[in-house]
């Protein structure tokens, strides 16, 4: 009784955190394009490490971005590139690229951080007053300035948060990683809406050059590797909350690269989660820790059917009842994404995410990662 108990409290609190983002999801409304007169500048910044297999992609939406050249600077920063990146970069100075106006600049590292040192050394020579940071292995949207324009010119924020998905084929490893994505994004949204924002994406990312300036840029969170976006925005939240905005548009949708393979993937979200421990945040936190419970109550209930502890049929329904609050959450995410039919693994992927979330977490308490080809420890 006292097992089932307690796995009914956890389930109640899971159920109310994310029908509460659910809520906030729809409470964000969408932004639509006015056609308004460019008047943004913006200091585009990427960070890169061996990326040449990426950067062309990249390349070639830029070269199909709407938005004056004039209005745009683009800064790439390479991070001790070991490969042809540099040089696939500069070909394209020389022949598409002529018309940007394009930079490629060495990281400066002072920190623990490549990215923070990366992203600090581009706004140290940025022209703009706008800060626009995304990865070498994404694909912009061609109106993707646009949208953030039009939001600056409308709503006058000081920060941005915009959307981030995954791209890639059609295999299951895949869409398990575009589903955790999805929701991570409708998480993301909901928090706006009810607000009590708490995550954002490095890869889609804008602010004031001053605000960043004004809440000391990275310092006091430069001893760890990731988290250029979430210690930042925790930052952005507690000088002016109603100064950091939700860009929810379609229009300004960025997609990068899943994991290529389970070594990856791990590394990735062992990073990810190693980062929680120092959240400021008390609502991330709180989220953080539900949706573990969640997952681990999920686990849990296998030996508690095996030992009798709680009847089958409670234990199912508790599994429903959280295979039905996730489903609505990422069915609102994928059709605001256009990425609906990977609902059909859904079902699956929600049998094993349980493990996977919980494996990540505890390994993350112990264990370092790779990152670039370097090695982080906890």
């Amino acid at each position: 009784m006292i097992v089932y108990t307690i796995a009914l409290v956890i389930i109640i609190t899971y159920l109310l955190l994310i029908g509460l983002l659910i809520y906030g999801f729809d409470k964000v409304a969408d932004f639509k394009l006015q056609d308004l007169p460019a008047k943004a500048k913006f200091s585009i910044v990427i960070p890169f490490r061996n990326e040449a297999k990426n950067i062309p992609s990249l390349l070639a939406s830029i070269s199909k971005l709407n938005y004056p050249k004039v209005l745009f600077e683009l800064i790439f920063v390479d991070d001790d590139s070991e490969d042809t990146s540099v040089s696939i970069i500069e070909k394209y100075l020389k022949t598409t690229g002529q018309n940007y106006d394009i930079r490629v600049i060495k990281n400066i590292r002072t920190s623990h951080s490549p990215k923070k040192d990366a992203i600090t050394s581009a706004i140290k020579v940025s022209k703009f007053d706008w800060i626009l940071t995304t990865d070498a292995d994404c694909i912009l949207p061609a109106y993707w300035l646009d949208t953030f324009d039009e939001c600056i010119q409308t709503r006058h924020p000081n920060s941005m948060v915009a959307p981030v998905t995954y791209h890639g084929d059609n295999s299951f490893f895949n869409r398990f990683q575009i589903l955790d994505m999805l929701s991570l994004q409708g998480a993301t949204l909901g928090g706006f809406g009810i607000h009590k924002p708490f995550m954002c994406n490095g890869a889609n990312f804008a602010y004031l050059k001053s605000e960043f300036t004004s809440v000391g840029g990275f310092d006091g969170n430069s001893d760890i590797a990731s988290g250029d976006d979430i210690f930042l925005l925790e930052k952005f939240l507690k000088k002016n909350t109603k100064k950091v905005h939700y860009l929810k548009s379609q229009n300004a949708i960025v997609t990068t690269n899943p994991a290529q393979n389970r070594t990856d993937l791990i590394h990735q979200r062992v990073r990810w989660a190693s980062k929680t421990s120092r959240y400021h945040n008390w609502f991330a936190t709180g989220a953080g820790i539900t949706v573990f419970l969640g997952n681990l109550m999920c686990l849990a209930l296998i030996p508690a059917v095996i030992f009798e502890s709680i009847p089958f049929k409670a234990a199912l329904a508790l599994f429903i009842i959280k295979f039905s609050i996730d489903f609505l959450l990422l069915f609102k995410t994928s059709r605001f994404f256009k990425q609906e039919t990977l609902l059909l693994s859904y079902l699956f992927s929600s049998l094993l995410y349980p493990f996977f979330s919980v494996y990540i977490v505890l390994l993350s308490l112990f264990k370092s990662y790779e990152w670039k080809g370097r090695t982080f420890k906890k």
